[in-house]
């Protein structure tokens, strides 16, 4: 093979680019600048190299985090010096916190102008902190030192991203003038020359096994003897990696014959047909009375963090006598200190051999009560289907039934994720989904969405919040041009909906104007400005016309959901009265405010 090499900027780029690739890390997700010119360069003269290009580096940045998310496998994100690095912080905080990978290559000045004033020169060694797993600081090219050190490098930045706990690498790139391809030779050949094998060849310079990753035998024995023992069990699903964790841990499920209270984000929540999985479990798992009949001896938590904070609740309240965690990464996952138990490994592999060491039981008593307190739920939703006006549950519902099967959906952080954890269809089709629950910010949402459609390769509905939306409008740009479809269904309620379930709406005097925010924007004008479809729904007949519209023209598009505030928060509670008052609640809208996300909301107070 032949590398592009006028200069020895030039040839590093290209050793960098050329490495990454023979990795199987072909995305690159650029923004333009000057200091980076080399690898920009080196990307787009790269023959098989994927690429994406945006004018902002945020969205540059979750672009890649949504891809990393969706195929497991870093994207790169190529910046110039100077803020445009800083600019990635939110979605490296996000990566991090949920173990995706992501690899940045950031260029940077050369040591001489670091700490001189230099323009556009910031402090980037190590400015990620403990939210990367390795960092290395390339030094200047040079002829003296040995082009396999750019090779070994890289090979170690793809293995530090796909070993645990994963999540982020960032390699700094220090670079001098010439930036631009200029022919500048000198020192090129002799730096070919002890590389030559590798050029003769398409496989990396360095080979790294990953370690197999499983928990010892006599723990899986003792997890499952446990498992066997217990009557009253709750089997607690989060955010799950790949198809073969869901399928294991859903065969598992099978065998255990415990409910199920499975996270939106597990890919279990949705298209369940097995009976065991609990929708509405937020507000079932709400009720006083519920609780008092229902408190597991044993519970089994398999995956990542949960979004529901009711049913974290509920599990901290029912003190179980046993808490066993299976998860991939080494961190502690116990927000509650309750874990008893904790198998890291695979979790597939894990949960495989667990499920060959329970026996077989039917139908018991304890899954049949469950089972009942679903139907309550059911039936006290069912008037839903028969109401025209629409609102955040009903939006949520329709998506979750009319989304087809080969499609995906993101959910936006705040209320878009929480309605569809709760009012999703359980009979819908089993779609993947993506969310970026690690910080759980509402930053960045568009360009993660996006990112998430180009990694499955198959288009995406995201379903977002007004917030959400204006926070990121310029990752519209991404979706203008899309290969694959992003459909923005956008609940404009005029600001933070979510804050009117929270305490702070019982003062009046500050709660309008600091945390609703409202803003009096609508949205057709910025989807005209990007050349997307928009529809404006206004019933429920005229929303499932729209979304039907807007999958089938093949071209992503903007659905603004516009809804009163009040309106909303009032249908919440009656959905969550009717629910509890079906389970035997006597006081059905009461909770403790700092533990549940509804709850009744007190008289309006003044700050005094």
């Amino acid at each position: 093979m032949r590398l592009p090499s006028p200069n020895l900027n030039a040839f590093w780029a290209s050793l960098i680019v050329e490495e990454l690739v023979r990795n199987g890390i072909d995305f690159f997700c650029l923004a333009p600048g000057s200091r980076c010119t080399p690898l920009t360069v080196a990307v787009a003269q790269h023959k098989t190299a994927r690429r994406s290009i945006h004018h902002d580096e945020r969205g540059v940045a979750f672009h890649a985090l949504g891809y990393g998310r969706a195929t497991g496998r870093p994207a790169v994100v190529v910046t110039t010096s100077g803020t445009a690095v800083a600019n990635t912080m939110p979605a490296v905080v996000e990566a991090a916190m949920e173990h995706v990978p992501l690899l940045l290559l950031t260029a940077d000045r050369p040591p001489e102008l670091r700490d001189t004033g230099a323009n556009q020169t910031i402090r980037q060694t190590k400015i990620f902190g403990d939210y990367v797993s390795w960092f290395m600081d390339l030094p200047c090219p040079d002829e003296r030192i040995p082009a396999a050190t750019v090779l070994t490098a890289v090979d170690q930045a793809v293995y530090r991203t796909r070993c645990m706990p994963g999540g982020v690498v960032h390699l700094n790139c220090m670079l001098r003038e010439p930036l631009a391809p200029v022919p500048d030779p000198g020192g090129v050949y002799e730096a070919l020359t002890p590389v030559q094998d590798w050029m003769a060849c398409d496989a990396p310079y360095t080979r790294y096994a990953l370690p197999e990753r499983n928990a010892p035998a006599e723990a899986i024995s003792r997890v499952a003897d446990l498992l066997n023992r217990t009557q009253h069990g709750v089997l607690v699903v989060g955010g799950l990696q790949g198809d073969s964790d869901r399928e294991a841990v859903a065969e598992m499920a099978g065998r255990l014959q415990w409910p199920v209270c499975a996270d939106i984000t597990s890919g279990l929540r949705l298209g369940d047909a097995s009976g065991l999985v609990v929708p509405f479990a937020d507000i079932i798992l709400g009720s006083r009375a519920f609780l008092q009949r229902h408190r597991p001896e044993t519970v089994l938590h398999v995956g990542r963090r949960l979004v529901s904070k009711q049913l974290a609740a509920y599990l901290s309240n029912s003190r179980p006598a046993h808490y066993v965690l299976i998860t991939d990464h080494p961190e502690r996952q116990d927000p509650g200190h309750q874990v008893s138990t904790r198998l890291e490994g695979d979790v597939a592999k894990i949960c495989g051999r667990l499920a060959k060491g329970l026996k077989t039981r039917g139908t018991p008593p304890w899954l049949t009560s469950w089972q009942k307190a679903i139907k309550v739920a059911e039936a006290a939703l069912r008037p839903l289907d028969s109401l025209d006006d629409l609102n955040e549950p009903i939006v949520a519902a329709m998506i979750s039934r009319k989304i087809p099967a080969d499609h995906a959906l993101f959910l936006a952080s705040s209320m878009p994720i929480r309605d569809m954890d709760i009012f999703g269809d359980i009979r819908g089709p089993a779609v993947r989904v993506g969310a970026n629950r690690g910080a759980s910010g509402v930053d960045g949402t568009i360009a993660s969405a996006a990112g998430f459609a180009q990694g499955l390769r198959r288009p995406v509905t995201l379903l977002c919040g007004d917030l959400a939306f204006l926070h990121d409008l310029n990752a519209l740009n991404y979706l203008r041009d899309a290969a694959y479809p992003v459909i923005a269904v956008v609940i404009n309620n005029n600001g933070g909906g979510i804050f009117s379930f929270l305490p702070i709406a019982q003062f009046e005097e500050v709660f309008e104007p600091y945390f609703i925010t409202p803003h009096g924007l609508t949205f057709e004008s910025v989807a005209a400005m990007y050349d997307l479809a928009y529809y404006q729904p206004a019933t429920r007949d005229e929303f499932a016309s729209s979304y039907q519209d807007a999958l089938h023209a093949g071209r992503s598009a903007v659905v603004e959901v516009r809804l009163d505030r009040e309106k909303n928060h009032a249908f919440h509670m009656q959905l969550v009265r009717q629910i509890r008052k079906g389970l035997g609640d006597p006081n059905p809208g009461g909770g403790r405010a700092d533990v549940l996300l509804y709850f009744k909301r007190p008289p309006t107070k003044q700050i005094r």
